[in-house]
């Protein structure tokens, strides 16, 4: 599944362990699909959705800081989204009068923990209003950090859509952790990816973590796969859009990162919270949220594959136990199985994330704990 060749899954794979305490970390394969350089254990990559995750667990310092709390509604930090308008129904066009009722209660900052906002991708069928958010520039496709305007604007067309469903009663992927990242900018009164580096990152030691890449020279590429199947460049190195400060630091999907990163954060979890987080907002990331209805319905079925989500992770309960942790679209995969002490992550550069060698790499990890 890992190295040269048409037929193979990726060209390159990291994988990194965690196990009572002890990190190991092996490389295999190369950078590109063509036979480039090895790829290296220290590769620097695209987080994509692991983003969030790390943006969650900034929102919980603040949190524990007292700068938010889970209950209030965001209309302090965020007006642009105080007194909102919620479809009747998703196929309802945004600018009929008579297509919207008015929210139940405000939007809190536990919504957008728990992807509960109101908003988000539609699996259901056509959303006219899900149209003219892409529209917008609000991003809802591959990760690209020069795509959405600047916080502010991003947010004020935000503001001037309705909401898809009523506040807290649906989970829906994955605008909320965009609004999160620009809550946790204005409460803290600096951009996201200062506060992040502080109350996060640097505590930690994920030193090549952030949204601008620190180490060029460690950066590799990353692919598309198209329908036939060969790989097409997503995004290079020396011309990599990673390079460059972004105009919207997107808590959903903007870090870039390493595996061994990957590691420390899962490791900090595993050890009740590795002085960042307290012992409580651990739990609160690590335990489902959802109600049974809220994991049955066609959005989180789509993504959650059974499971639920807590305060910016999946969660689901296996043969072996609780498993917890996050995939991302351009390839990096994270889990922990805290009844065992172990954390896994795997690192990949393909959009979108290769199901073989995912399933292949979770099942060899719960085979071997069973």
């Amino acid at each position: 599944m890992v190295g040269e060749g048409p037929d193979e899954q990726v060209p390159g794979a990291v994988v990194g362990v965690r196990y009572r305490g002890r990190t190991s970390l092996a490389a295999r394969g190369a950078t590109t699909p063509d036979a480039g350089d090895p790829l290296r254990p220290d590769a620097v990559v695209r987080l994509s959705s692991n983003t969030k995750p790390l943006v969650a667990a900034c929102a919980l310092r603040l949190v524990a800081d007292g700068a938010l709390a889970l209950d209030e509604p965001v209309d302090r930090l965020l007006p642009e989204l105080a007194d909102r308008r919620v479809l009747r129904r998703l196929d309802a066009d945004p600018d009929d009068p008579g297509a919207t009722v008015a929210a139940e209660r405000p939007v809190t900052v536990e919504d957008l923990l728990t992807m509960r906002l109101g908003f988000g991708f539609v699996v259901e069928g056509p959303c006219p209003t899900l149209e003219r958010a892409a529209a917008l520039g609000l991003g809802f496709g591959p990760p690209d950090p020069h795509g959405p305007p600047p916080p502010d604007e991003w947010l004020v067309g935000l503001g001037s859509l309705p909401l898809l469903d009523q506040p807290g009663r649906a989970w829906r992927y994955e605008l909320s952790f965009a609004v999160l990242g620009v809550l946790v900018a204005r409460a803290a009164g600096r951009p996201l990816g200062d506060v992040l580096a502080e109350l996060v990152l640097a505590p930690l030691g994920m030193r090549d973590t952030g949204f601008v890449v620190g180490a060029p020279d460690r950066l590799v590429p990353s692919f598309v796969r198209g329908e036939d199947g060969p790989l097409a460049l997503f995004d290079g190195v020396a011309d990599s859009r990673w390079l460059t400060p972004p105009a919207f630091p997107d808590g959903r999907s903007g870090l870039v990162g390493t595996a061994e990163d990957m590691l420390r954060f899962a490791g900090a979890l595993l050890d009740g919270g590795g002085g960042v987080l307290t012992a409580d907002a651990v739990a609160a990331m690590t335990t489902d949220r959802l109600t049974p209805t809220q994991r049955a319905a066609p959005a989180a079925a789509a993504f959650l594959d059974g499971g639920g989500w807590g305060h910016g992770v999946g969660v689901v309960e296996t043969a072996v136990g609780r498993r917890y942790g996050w995939a991302g679209g351009l390839g990096t995969l994270w889990y922990s199985w805290p009844d065992h002490d172990l954390a896994a992550v795997l690192v990949t550069q393909v959009l979108p994330p290769s199901g073989p060698v995912f399933a292949a790499f979770t099942s060899t990890i719960e085979d071997a704990l069973a």
